[in-house]
């Protein structure tokens, strides 16, 4: 029987601070990953990163390929993280500060109280993702798509219409930048992906792998709606504005999503949830 008082989802018996150690001072060394997280993050080293809000880190704590490092949290949200809190491992640091010490350490204000350091355990390879891939697979691919808020939305979409995967040239931006994971609401520590290597590099490693290949352009040779799916199929899809090469287009098929022709193009993340949905197992 769960205690009297016990909030849905919370462990009966739970104490969450009796998990988390509390932090008084802004220059303990244990705050220094933390400190003034902004445009650079902490991409590049080490595969480490920062997640932010609690749905990002009912991602973390939930991922295989992921792991939390240490999670900071304000004081006054640690009521209402007794089940994240239950079920961190006993060596993972939880450390608590008050606002002006969150706000001083962290630069930024849009991180709802609770932040974690997350590091990647592997990092696949192109090839390693499409030779898991399923008789049936749905595949995005970004070619110098380097906005943040693209990438995270582009990972949302794959996530809500089950991709399979995201490969993503060496051009595209992190999509372990903190931004991008916020707009993802988690969907980059959740969908697989590999970001490498040039756009010529993974077109013929989903060639190897038997993935046939649909470029999205305005100028595609048919809608989206009157080209059948393929049983394994990727979708490339190129930064807006430029587009993608045309040497690139040249040599594949080509397909447009129908709007109005007094309208030049989509924003690229919408191209991709419409196309996503398109030729997702749902559609």
């Amino acid at each position: 029987m769960i205690p009297a008082g016990t909030k849905p989802g919370a462990t009966p018996g739970f104490r969450p601070e009796e998990r988390v150690l509390k932090i008084e001072d802004a220059d303990d060394p244990r705050l220094l990953p933390y400190r003034n997280v902004r445009e650079k993050d902490l991409v590049g080293r080490s595969q480490r990163f920062i997640a932010e809000g609690k749905v990002v880190l009912n991602v973390l704590l939930s991922s295989a390929r992921f792991e939390a490092e240490s999670i900071l949290i304000l004081e006054n949200r640690l009521n209402g993280l007794e089940r994240q809190l239950s079920l961190c491992p006993e060596d993972l640091p939880v450390y608590c500060v008050s606002r002006d010490i969150m706000d001083e350490i962290a630069g930024f204000h849009v991180h709802r109280g609770i932040l974690a350091i997350g590091r990647r355990k592997a990092v696949p390879s192109a090839a390693e993702l499409l030779s898991s891939l399923p008789d049936k697979a749905l595949v995005a691919v970004l070619c110098g798509i380097f906005n943040h808020d693209n990438v995270g939305s582009i990972f949302r979409n794959a996530a809500a219409f089950e991709a399979d995967c995201v490969l993503m040239d060496e051009t595209c931006c992190d999509p372990l930048y903190r931004k991008a994971i916020r707009v993802s609401v988690g969907a980059t520590l959740k969908v697989p992906y590999a970001r490498q290597g040039s756009i010529d590099e993974i077109m013929a490693a989903l060639a190897d792998a038997d993935v046939e290949t649909l470029a999205l352009s305005p100028s595609g040779t048919r809608s989206i709606y009157d080209t059948p799916p393929a049983p394994r199929l990727a979708l490339l899809l190129g930064t807006e504005g430029e587009g993608l090469p045309k040497p690139l287009l040249e040599k594949l098929g080509t397909a447009r999503i129908p709007m109005s022709y007094d309208f030049d193009s989509l924003n690229v993340a919408t191209a991709s949830g419409i196309a996503l949905s398109r030729f997702s197992r749902f559609s």
